[in-house]
């Protein structure tokens, strides 16, 4: 079975956006960047250093959920950090495929610290983003180690994806 809707999770600054249009670019698949789908309001807050909550991710979780479930192929970038985040996502759609871009507090701190012109504002905000972070089961994603160059990341995420291709 060909992974056709594939979530790229982590917390911000992991890579998820890069690292998710190398996928699709490689599967020749559409890519999505889940920052694109959040409400001004959400923008806001983070642009605020304020962490979103439950009740700020839900209307953007279903709207994520909606592109999967409207489109035959689609590869998301999403911090899903909860596994009730992930479970949303996953809703009429589970096939999906969830690679894990996994990475110390420190390595994507020192990436953070030299993004420009993003508006997820703070080394707060990144650790409530660890603290939020409740990583997925090994039997529900793909673990894929960032602390390696970005080529080495999407061939590790590449060869995990068609190695669970193959078992299915």
């Amino acid at each position: 079975m060909k992974a056709k809707k594939i979530l790229v999770m982590g917390v911000s600054g992991c890579g998820k956006s890069l690292i998710g249009s190398e996928i699709a670019n490689a599967l020749n698949l559409p890519f999505h960047d889940g920052d694109d789908y959040h409400p001004q309001s959400n923008v806001d807050k983070m642009a605020e250093g304020i962490p979103l909550n439950d009740d700020d991710r839900q209307g953007w979780l279903e709207t994520l959920n909606k592109v999967y479930v409207e489109n035959e192929a689609a590869v998301i970038a999403c911090s899903a950090l909860k596994p009730a985040y992930r479970d949303i996502l996953r809703n009429n759609n589970q096939e999906l495929v969830i690679v894990y871009l996994q990475g110390s507090f420190d390595t994507i701190w020192n990436r953070h610290k030299s993004r420009e012109n993003h508006y997820f504002n703070g080394e707060a905000m990144l650790k409530s983003q660890f603290e939020a972070l409740v990583e997925p089961q090994q039997s529900e994603a793909l673990f894929i180690d960032i602390s390696q160059d970005v080529q080495g990341v999407v061939a590790d995420a590449l060869q995990a994806i068609k190695q669970l291709e193959e078992k299915n």
